[in-house]
Parts: C-alpha cells; sequence; structure tokens
C-alpha cells in the first residue's frame, strides 16, 4: 500500500506541474496584462511600472518566471494580487471554505441519492421503479447547470420567502446561533441543489448499469442456484457494484468544482468562481494562477482518495498498479 501512494504522489505531483505550466503558459500567451493597464493612467509614471515588473518578476524570460512562481507556490506563497491588493493566499483562503461548502454538501447528497436508488433501478429493472429513477436521470441530465439554477431562481422569485442570491442576509450579525444556521441553509438551497440534481442523475445511471452487470453475472446465477438468502445475493451485488462507482469520485470532484465555479457567479455565492472570474476579466497573473493551482490540488485530493478507497475494497487495484 504504501508503495502505491508513492506512486499516486509522484503522478499527482507531475500533474500539478505540468497543468500549471501550460496554464501559465496560456495566461502569458493573452495579449497585455494588468500592468499594462496602469500605463492608461496617467498618474503612474513608466518608472514605476517598470519597477513593479522588476520586483515580481515579470520581466524575465518565461520559464523563469514560471520556475520562480513554482518554487513560491510549492509554500504556498502564491504571491500578490495586483486587483485586491493583498495577498493571493489570503483571497483564497476566505473563499475557498465556501466553495468546499458547496461541494461537498452536493457530493454528500449526490452519494446519498445515487447510491440506493441506482441500486433499487438494477435490482427492479424495467419496472415502473426503474423506469420513474431512469426518468428522473434522463431529466437532470439533459438540463444544463446553470439553466436548472436560474430556473430556480425564478421559482424562488415568485414565491417570495427564500433568499435568492448571496450566502448571508443583511441582518446576519443580529440572528442566534440558530438563525444564522437556517439562514445559511436557506442560501444554499438553490446551489446545492442544482449540483446534487444534476450530479445525482449520472451517478444513478452508473450505479443502475454496475448492478445490472453483476445481477447477471455467473456468480450471482450460481448463488441463486444454491438458494442463498437475498440478503446475501444483494450485499454481494452492492460490494462489487462499488468498485467502478468508487472510481469517479475524483472526476465528480472535478465535475462539482467547474460546476460549482458557474453556479457561484450565476448566484452571486462568494466562492472561489467569482474570484477567478474577477482575477481572469482583471488580468490579474497571480490571482488566477494560484486559483488554478488550488484548485487542481483539490482535484487530484479527490483522485487520491478515490485511488485510496478503490485499493482498499480492491487489493487487486493496488498490486495491478505497483506492478506496472
Amino acid at each position: 500500500m504504501l508503495r502505491f501512494l508513492l506512486y499516486r504522489l509522484l503522478q499527482a505531483f507531475l500533474t500539478l506541474v505540468g497543468v500549471t505550466f501550460l496554464s501559465f503558459f496560456i495566461i502569458k500567451l493573452a495579449p497585455g496584462d494588468y500592468l499594462d493597464q496602469l500605463k492608461l493612467n496617467p498618474q503612474i509614471s513608466p518608472e514605476t511600472i517598470e519597477a513593479l515588473k522588476k520586483q515580481y518578476g515579470l520581466d524575465q524570460n518565461l520559464l523563469l518566471q514560471y520556475l520562480r512562481w513554482l518554487l513560491s507556490a510549492l509554500s504556498f506563497d502564491l504571491g500578490y494580487s495586483f486587483q485586491y491588493h493583498a495577498p493571493v493566499s489570503q483571497l483564497i483562503g476566505e473563499r475557498v471554505w465556501n466553495t468546499l461548502l458547496l461541494t461537498l454538501s452536493s457530493t454528500l447528497l449526490s452519494w446519498l441519492l445515487a447510491i440506493p436508488l441506482g441500486l433499487l433501478a438494477g435490482l427492479k429493472e424495467n419496472t415502473l421503479t426503474d423506469r420513474v429513477i431512469r426518468a428522473y436521470c434522463y431529466l437532470f441530465m439533459s438540463l444544463p447547470s446553470f439553466f436548472l439554477a436560474f430556473l430556480m431562481l425564478l421559482l424562488l422569485s415568485k414565491i417570495g420567502h427564500l433568499p435568492v442570491g448571496g450566502i448571508h442576509s443583511p441582518d446576519f450579525h443580529k440572528l442566534s446561533l440558530w438563525g444564522k444556521l437556517l439562514d445559511l441553509l436557506a442560501h444554499m438551497l438553490v446551489p446545492v441543489l442544482t449540483l446534487t440534481l444534476v450530479s445525482s442523475a449520472g451517478l444513478i445511471r452508473l450505479m443502475r448499469s454496475s448492478v445490472i452487470e453483476i445481477k447477471n453475472s455467473p456468480i450471482v446465477l450460481m448463488l441463486r442456484a444454491k438458494g442463498a438468502p437475498q440478503r446475501v445475493i444483494i450485499k454481494h451485488i452492492f460490494k462489487n457494484a462499488m468498485n467502478p462507482f468508487t472510481t469517479l469520485i475524483g472526476y465528480e470532484i472535478a465535475g462539482l468544482l467547474s460546476g460549482a465555479a458557474l453556479i457561484e457567479i450565476i448566484v452571486g455565492w462568494p466562492g472561489l468562481g467569482t474570484l477567478m472570474l474577477d482575477a481572469v476579466l482583471s488580468q490579474d497573473l497571480f490571482l488566477v494562477m494560484g486559483g488554478l493551482y488550488i484548485g487542481t490540488i483539490m482535484l487530484l485530493v479527490g483522485n487520491l482518495m478515490a485511488d485510496i478507497l478503490l485499493a482498499l475494497i480492491d487489493p487487486r487495484v493496488r498490486e495491478k498498479e505497483v506492478i506496472s
């Protein structure tokens, strides 16, 4: 298991370097930067702009700029935001927990929905129950998350009893502890429900197909022929169906992070999505790279968690990886 973990960590590090280098290269290819915008301000002298470029190493060649940024980023010194006039790590630290609150909540709810519904649909294949669950999947897989968020915001605006944006009410600081919790949950309703409905639809279909495949496998037919109790058969089906399901944890986190960024912008949730949008629009190099760096780490951690869980469930996985 230790060799398996070391192998995965090495892969994660190389992936992190590759993603950040390509991102840095693409950003630098874009015409202009934040400092070029300062040239339009007559109160800022060309000497001041050149001094800023030298201070942040922007006068060096591309490779040296990236290596300088990477060495600092490995110690989580992500530079200084030109737009916000604050350290990038501080800005991301203030927003990342809001994004994690959405993604972790929606991930947990998606799994709580997908596992039992997928298992039930697979065991009740081609029945009315299966058709209803498949209709749910088709509906929410065909709806883009941003369009679903707009529909929910429109519905809540018609109802008028729930908030339609932001993370807190204006009088949040005056509320009791219980009132603050209810206020936060009310503001989380649209983004979390949107992400959960869209994410769970694909997971349910995956779980259903895995259950059907294992249900019709020779080992299950043998168990039925031997008169094994239904409880034992379902347990065997469930355990084996979780293998392909577990491998999707990392991909689901990736999808939820990208989806959460878009939903955050739509509902005005103060997370990494809105921060990154502002950074890209203002060409704030270090803030963009800092957001990509933290986002990539979160995705890699999610994939590593999926690999570890899969290796614990099925020891053949780690043995195959180490041998290869």
